[in-house]
């Protein structure tokens, strides 16, 4: 590459370029796909984690369903009550003009 009295040729210079545009370009692919794999692991996990939350409150949402139904079962002359009084403030709030 380097001659004897220590000059470097156009011809050196330009080999030495191709091979520095050519690992930039290798090293600029590899972090593209590395924030891909990572971009995608992140959603993978946040529609996880979403699924998780939405199963939960859908528990939770069954389980407050079945106790009313339970309320209104053993106790229906309250539940009647609970509902006429709950009917008559909303249709209160409603007429207000």
């Amino acid at each position: 590459m380097a001659k004897a009295t220590g000059e470097v040729s156009v011809e050196d210079l330009s080999t030495q370029i191709d091979i520095l545009k050519s690992d930039l370009s290798n090293l600029t692919h590899a972090l593209s796909e590395y924030g891909i794999s990572k971009s995608n692991e992140a959603s993978q996990a946040a529609k996880d984690a979403a699924s998780q939350v939405s199963a939960a409150s859908r528990k939770k949402a069954y389980e407050a369903q079945a106790q009313a139904e339970e309320f209104v079962h053993s106790q229906p002359a309250t539940a009647l009550g609970i509902a006429a009084g709950l009917g008559f403030l909303i249709g209160m709030m409603t007429a207000r003009k």
